[in-house]
């Protein structure tokens, strides 16, 4: 029995006990009409599915994104890890918890991160699009140097929107100069900057600082529409032209790249396409990034749900 291994490190035929996030958890019916709970544990490092078999609580639904003791073996099946439970309970005041090994947190000095972003909107020449750029920073950046970006599919730890966020803003910034005679800087700086802002009020999150679920705000309008309104407002505070205003707006509005994904509107002009090509290529790096650690070299992952398919760890 290995206590508090890291998840990355287990392997199939391992006996595990120790202290976990649960990410996510649901209590459904097998096939024979049983219950069973599916979920997944995660530590700063990593994520494992997990099933207990004819189970009868005490944890559901209501423990995700808490910390939770658990006892178990590690298996493999259809190519993924997983652990099948022997015990789950949510962790108690008096637990010996490192909480430090426990929360996922971005792998970037957050402070040089927030004086990278500050810099961008400083370089920036059109004073409009600075202008709102400062008032939704001002509104939105205790939030933006801690939330995270996606409650699992990305970036889905402690301040995984600033690395998200910073990491597109260089990928913009590059872009603009490569497509200079095409491409306005500042509108696309000022784009990615504010298309996830909103994400502050679409998430729900635990006392951890991880996101377990979305708000009605965040189910009923979803942060392209909360962004674009905000974006919106802080256009007229700042008292700049209405066609920037709308500009901004469609950047936000668009920046899913089609309707099947989210997006409100199609990208409908040169700096809301690369937006949301940029967006893409930032996530699924990130998705490589995290599935990779977990992956041996010369093995293939499981298939990964965001992906649609499963990729290979070269050497």
């Amino acid at each position: 029995m290995e206590y508090n291994k890291p998840i990355a490190q287990m392997q199939p035929g391992d006996s595990v006990e120790g202290f976990y996030i649960l990410k996510n958890a649901a209590v459904k019916t097998s096939t024979n009409g049983k219950p069973f709970l599916s979920g997944t544990l995660a530590d700063k490092d990593g994520s494992v599915e997990v099933r207990a078999w004819d189970y009868a609580g005490p944890v559901g639904a209501d423990g995700e994104g808490k910390i939770v003791k658990i006892r178990g073996t590690v298996s493999e099946y259809r190519g993924t890890t997983q652990i099948v439970l022997d015990r789950i309970r949510l962790a108690e005041p008096a637990d010996p918890v490192d909480r430090s090994a426990l929360v996922p947190t971005a792998p970037i000095d957050s402070e040089a991160a927030w004086q990278e972003i500050e810099q961008f909107v400083a370089s920036m020449e059109d004073r409009d699009y600075q202008a709102v750029c400062r008032i939704l920073l001002e509104r939105h950046g205790e939030a933006l140097r801690t939330i995270p970006a996606a409650k699992s599919v990305h970036h889905g730890f402690v301040s995984g929107l600033l690395m998200h966020t910073r990491d597109m803003l260089r990928l913009a910034n590059f872009l603009a100069g490569q497509y200079g005679s095409v491409v306005n800087r500042d509108l696309l700086l000022a784009g990615t900057l504010l298309h996830d802002f909103a994400k502050e009020q679409e998430f729900t999150r635990s006392e951890l600082g991880l996101v377990t679920d979305y708000s009605v705000k965040g189910q009923l309008l979803g942060h392209l529409v909360m962004g674009a309104q905000e974006a919106a407002d802080a256009a007229r505070e700042a008292g700049i032209p209405e066609e920037k205003s709308v500009l901004l707006q469609h950047m936000i509005l668009s920046h899913h790249g089609e309707p099947e994904y989210g997006a409100a509107v199609r990208p409908m002009c040169a700096e809301s396409e690369l937006l949301s090509e940029i967006d893409i290529i930032d996530s699924r790096m990130e998705i490589y990034r995290e599935q990779l650690a977990q992956v041996p070299e010369g093995a293939f992952s499981g298939r990964i749900f965001a992906l649609d398919k499963k990729i290979y760890h070269h050497a």
